[in-house]
């Protein structure tokens, strides 16, 4: 460890991060800085510590040292260290390093694009999704498995931001006992903090921080898991596996020396999602069942063509496939009879194999149970009760899988 650093140019640099980018401020003011010889640039830990080399402060210009800070309290905001443990799993020895380096590359591609611009560069060969001929806008966990180590890689092999960036420990790390750095609860609290400032007041944030927050303030359900059931009806049910391919051969070809046989390719499910427009769901419940249509999408792996969503009050309005959650058209506002929008979903050809509804629960519901797995997402509604209003709204039948939103 070494203190001779030009802690003035470095804090010069966080405040004009600060200017630049002000949603970021209560999360870059929050980062403990370490000064140390040990990292090739700047990096950071899960504990929210930032570890600076001053030799590279020193040789940075400021405005290139104010987008390093952005880019590596990014990495935290948005739990790239977590991330990279689930995506390394099991993985041992030589196999998790490259993993991890595929980790730290896929988390750079993931904020690198919503970081860079006239007023707030990053140095000269930072990692971007176009340097290795990546698709920009996407997450980590879409970048990951595109990332291989060769010729496009070969010129980041020292690259390093920390267990922050991929979840792996590293030598300059001062642990959990050390006085620096955040508590969990602090950090959860820091990045709370920062998504609801985007949220109430987004400003000029990129897309990719505004999808974030919304995550963070609204997290959604964990569709994969709700949709299970319907996953594996639809792997094992007939029609669902009609499409060949080549690119697993099989399993007769084994049989067959020198000739290749295709194996059958099973796809994810359909779903229809029916949201409740009517007047008693406010314009913030609607905004969260968007944020629920777009989560299922990324349930299905990004099939658009698989997710069908209608708007219902007590007719149905729209229905169509999902281009974009932000552009789905949510016509209504009248009474509410979501038995309409059901029929009319199980109507469409093809069949639904999972059927999900977003209310507020103040609807009538099919007297039949319907053809397919049915999630009913109900928005919150205080418990009161009035003397001169005993109305009840039925509950969800017992066939459907009931979730709270919100």
């Amino acid at each position: 460890m070494t203190t001779d650093m030009d802690t003035e140019k470095l804090y010069a640099a966080r405040l004009r991060a600060c200017h630049l980018r002000p949603y970021l401020a209560t999360a870059l003011f929050a980062l403990e800085v370490v000064p140390t010889s040990t990292v090739p640039t700047m990096a950071v830990d899960r504990y929210w510590r930032c570890y600076v080399s001053p030799a590279f402060v020193e040789r940075t210009p400021l405005d290139e040292l104010a987008g390093v800070w952005v880019h590596e309290v990014s990495h935290l905001l948005r739990d790239h260290h977590g991330r990279g443990n689930r995506l390394t799993g099991a993985r041992t020895g030589a196999e998790a390093r490259v993993r991890r380096f595929q980790i730290n590359l896929a988390a750079d591609c993931e904020i690198n694009d919503d970081i860079v611009d006239d007023d707030l560069p990053l140095p000269s060969g930072a990692v971007t999704p176009a340097r290795l001929h990546l698709e920009p806008g996407l997450l980590l966990e879409e970048y990951v498995n595109d990332i291989s180590p060769g010729p496009l890689t070969d010129p980041y092999a020292w690259h390093d931001c920390g267990s922050g960036a991929d979840g792996q420990d590293r030598a300059w790390d001062l642990g959990e006992g050390s006085s620096q750095g955040l508590s969990e609860s602090e950090r959860q609290a820091v990045r709370f903090r920062v998504a609801r400032g985007i949220v109430g007041a987004p400003g000029d944030a990129p897309a990719g921080w505004q999808r974030w927050a919304n995550d963070v303030v609204h997290p959604p359900q964990a569709w994969r898991d709700l949709l299970g059931a319907a996953l594996r009806s639809a792997v094992t049910s007939n029609g669902v596996g009609d499409n060949y391919t080549y690119g697993r051969p099989g399993r007769r070809s084994a049989s067959l020396p020198g000739v290749i046989l295709p194996s059958l390719r099973r796809r994810p499910p359909r779903v229809s999602v029916v949201i409740d427009t009517s007047g008693s769901v406010s314009d913030d419940e609607l905004g969260t069942a968007l944020l629920e249509v777009s989560a299922i999408l990324k349930a299905v792996g990004g099939r658009r063509d698989l997710v069908t969503v209608l708007s219902c009050d007590a007719a149905v309005h729209t229905a169509g496939r999902v281009c974009q959650a932000e552009g789905i058209p949510l016509v209504g506002g009248g009474g509410t009879d979501l038995t309409t929008g059901m029929a009319a979903a199980l109507g469409r050809h093809p069949k639904p194999d999972a059927l999900v509804v977003l209310t507020d629960g103040q609807t009538g519901w099919p007297s039949v149970r319907p053809s397919c797995r049915t999630v009913v997402g109900l928005f919150p509604r205080p418990s009161e009760w009035n003397e001169d209003h005993d109305y009840q709204p039925p509950s969800p039948p017992s066939w459907a899988r009931v979730v709270r939103l919100g």
